[in-house]
């Protein structure tokens, strides 16, 4: 069996783990190591992204993550223009919410929120109209928005896969 013919049946397991780990990670070393190469996997990994069928692989795979990440930005847009405020107004009359109660409460429009010296709690809300202006933009085909806010979410969801998942409260 040749090389080409090789390829043709499709990725090897640890060929279509590296891949996953390589658009996430974007480092070709760790993802090498998580995919299972043991022996120089800075080398395995670079001769990986040599190879057409990883580079497609890749970019398939990228180009699937943006449509995911359009998708929760609309979700995103939808809840800051939708939600209720219920929540957010009613820790304002808790003198000291527990953990499990503010993890109970939906939070999502709250921006900050702070307790200045003279005790009163004061809580700033995300801009319903800005939500509402970007989804529609986004429903107008106006891509310009979603670099920066893409970008955003990467990074975000780098944070969460790297552990940073623990309330700041």
């Amino acid at each position: 069996m040749d090389s080409k013919s090789k390829k043709k049946k499709g990725l090897k397991h640890r060929e279509e783990l590296f891949c996953y780990y390589f658009v996430n990670t974007q480092s070709v070393e760790l993802s090498a190591k998580k995919a299972g190469y043991k022996k120089n996997p800075f080398v395995a990994g670079q001769q990986l992204l040599l190879r057409d069928d990883i580079v497609a692989q890749i970019k398939d795979l990228v180009s699937k993550q943006k449509e995911v990440y359009s998708v929760i930005a609309e979700c995103g847009y939808l809840r800051l223009a939708f939600s209720s405020v219920c929540d957010a107004v009613s820790l304002l009359y808790m003198d000291n919410p527990d953990k499990k109660t503010l993890e109970n409460m939906d939070l999502y429009l709250v921006s900050e929120i702070r307790k200045p010296r003279d005790g009163a709690t004061e809580i700033k809300f995300f801009d319903r109209i800005k939500a509402l202006e970007k989804l529609s933009q986004q429903k107008s085909g106006d891509e310009s928005m979603g670099l920066g806010l893409m970008d955003a979410l990467a990074l975000g969801a780098q944070s969460l896969s790297d552990g940073d998942d623990e309330c700041g409260v």
